[in-house]
């Protein structure tokens, strides 16, 4: 079983890193084989809403997004960690959802991309500095939405209010274990 990370921080090392890091563990301790995709080191472009969208669901733009989509849809398993800004996902994380626009429109719109007939499991792992809940909720929308394209069934999330500093997360025992054992239970 392949299981894909896909981290949105900006930040290396930060807390949603070690999260997703830990939910990988977990994977690879069950006999998964994992990745990491990390956006914040790929060179690609926002959405550009092209006028002429090819039919097959498939971006155009040649960017590093064009690593990224065979990644994706070869896995077996999608987990995607994030911290909260503004309210919501982090921007390389909405620029990489924005980006599958094309495949959003050719499976629902065109219906020339046809759904898998069993869905993925996906995990969200989410931290924030505040404890609003709402934006939790508001992340949690847009990651539903990305798995609902990606045929992912959103399996379930780990949110970790109160976590600011790099290395937080680490004082947050029951964030890591949850995200360790969700991980751990993809292969099971």
């Amino acid at each position: 079983m392949k299981v894909i990370g896909i981290l949105g921080s900006p930040r290396r090392g930060g807390n949603s890193e070690v999260l997703l890091d830990k939910a990988l563990e977990g994977a690879r301790q069950a006999g998964c084989e994992t990745g990491k995709i990390v956006l914040n080191e790929l060179d690609f472009r926002p959405c550009q809403e092209c006028e002429y969208m090819p039919e097959n669901g498939r971006c155009h733009v040649q960017d590093e997004m064009q690593k990224v989509y065979p990644l994706v849809e070869e896995a077996d398993a999608v987990i995607l960690a994030t911290p909260v800004f503004f309210g919501s996902v982090s921007a390389q994380t909405k620029m990489m959802i924005d980006r599958y626009q094309c495949w959003w429109r050719a499976k629902y719109m065109l219906k020339t991309v046809k759904a898998r007939e069993k869905k993925r499991p996906g995990l969200f792992l989410c931290v924030s500095a505040g404890d609003r809940q709402d934006f939790f909720d508001n992340a949690r929308s847009i990651v539903k939405n990305f798995f609902a394209t990606i045929d992912v069934k959103f399996s379930g999330e780990v949110n970790c209010p109160g976590v600011e500093n790099k290395g937080d997360i680490l004082k947050r025992e029951d964030c890591l274990e949850k995200a360790y054992n969700t991980g751990k239970g993809f292969a099971e």
